[in-house]
């Protein structure tokens, strides 16, 4: 039975729990983690919503949870690399950013669940940053990475 906090069943992803099922996250380890808004709503093309998710990420790396090596924040969803800290889970880092962000911007923000990649020691990491950060590129929202507000890579 949905609580008053859980949305209807109707509006759940298909399988959606199956993506729980069996995660593990290894303190130290690297994630490549994507997390789409709610109805894929373009909630990020505000400036100030899309820094609300990057000083959400910036404070995770501040306190030590989640150190990021790369993000970007797309107007429908984020890619965020990170090396998952030594205390917490990848399942309690990403639902803090996501409750965080949900709370500042007073609504339904995101939709159920994440996607993550345990990235294997052989994956090249740069390339996988400059893969993130030409993102906006790609969906022909610039023509330069640069030319894009809301990304960053330790690797610049």
């Amino acid at each position: 039975m949905p609580t008053a906090s859980s949305p209807p069943p109707t509006t759940r992803a298909p399988h959606s729990a199956d993506l729980r099922k069996g995660r593990f996250s290894q303190p130290g380890g690297v994630y490549l983690v994507t997390t789409v808004t709610h109805d894929r709503l373009p909630v990020f093309d505000c400036f100030s919503s899309a820094r609300c998710v990057v000083r959400t990420l910036q404070i995770e790396h501040t306190a030590g949870r989640a150190m990021t090596l790369a993000y970007v924040v797309m107007p429908d969803h984020v890619h965020w690399l990170l090396t998952l800290g030594p205390t917490v889970s990848l399942s309690q880092v990403v639902r803090t950013v996501k409750s965080v962000v949900a709370h500042q911007l007073n609504g339904q923000i995101w939709q159920q669940g994440f996607h993550d990649h345990a990235v294997r020691d052989e994956e090249d990491l740069p390339a996988m940053g400059r893969y993130i950060v030409n993102n906006p590129v790609r969906a022909g929202l610039v023509s330069k990475a640069g030319q894009y507000s809301h990304w960053d890579a330790v690797w610049v």
